[in-house]
C-alpha cells in the first residue's frame, strides 16, 4: 500500500480536477477524492474523470463517503468517515476486493476501525486544518504515540495508520518513529506539487 495519500482539494469540479491532475503529473499513486457539499452530478462526473486519469497514471482511486458510486464508477475503494455508512454495508455493496479506509480519532475509534475491519485508518488531525469542517479534537504527535503505545501494550498488530490533518514534509520523520504507516496530505500538495517527490523521499 502506498504511504502517501493526497485528498483532493477545491471548490468547484475544475477547481478539483486541475489539482488531482497536477498531484498525478508530479508522481502522486493515490488519491481520495473529497469533495464536500458538492451538487451530486458535478460529483459523479468529476469521480469519473478521475478515475479515468488515476487509470492512465496507474494510480489508486479512493472515492470520499460514497460506496455506491465507487462501485458505479469501478473506483479502487472508499473511504468512510465515523459517522458515514458502515464498513460492514460498504464492504457488501463493494466486494471483498477493494479497499475501504476509515477515519478515527481515538484510541476507540482506532480499535472499532481495526474490528470492523477496514485496510487502513485515517487519524487524525495532527493539527489544526482549515480544510475539513467540523474538526475532530487535535491529537499532536503525543495523541499519535499514546495511541500506537496502547496498542502495543495490548499486543495488538499496528494496522495501517495514515496520519491526517495538517501534515507537512517536516513531520513525516517524526512520526514514523512513532510508528505511523504513512500520511494523507491535502494543502500542502494543493499549493505545492512539487513537493510530492520531497515527500516520497522522505517517506519509507
Amino acid at each position: 500500500m502506498e504511504t502517501l495519500q493526497y485528498i483532493s482539494q477545491g471548490n468547484t469540479k475544475q477547481e478539483q480536477e486541475i489539482n488531482i491532475r497536477k498531484t498525478l503529473d508530479h508522481g502522486v499513486k493515490w488519491v481520495q477524492i473529497r469533495w464536500k457539499n458538492a451538487p451530486e452530478n458535478e460529483l459523479i462526473e468529476l469521480c469519473e474523470t478521475s478515475k479515468q486519469l488515476c487509470s492512465e497514471y496507474k494510480a489508486v482511486c479512493i472515492i470520499n463517503d460514497h460506496a455506491q458510486l465507487a462501485k458505479d464508477i469501478d473506483a479502487d475503494g472508499v473511504h468512510l468517515g465515523l459517522k458515514d455508512l458502515s464498513v460492514e454495508k460498504a464492504r457488501h455493496i463493494l466486494g471483498s476486493d477493494k479497499i475501504i479506509g476509515g477515519t478515527a480519532n481515538t484510541m476507540t475509534d482506532v480499535l472499532q476501525r481495526m474490528n470492523e475491519p477496514c485496510d487502513y485508518i485515517g487519524l487524525g488531525p495532527l493539527r489544526f486544518t482549515s480544510t475539513k469542517e467540523k474538526l475532530s479534537p487535535v491529537l499532536g504527535f503525543e495523541g499519535y504515540q499514546k495511541i500506537i503505545e496502547s496498542l502495543k501494550e495490548k499486543s495488538q498488530e499496528i494496522p495501517k495508520i495514515f496520519a491526517i490533518g495538517g501534515v507537512t514534509l517536516h513531520d513525516i520523520e517524526l512520526l514514523q518513529q512513532i510508528g505511523i504507516y504513512g500520511v494523507a496530505v491535502s494543502g500542502e500538495l494543493t499549493i505545492q506539487p512539487s513537493i510530492i517527490k520531497e515527500f516520497k523521499k522522505v517517506l519509507k
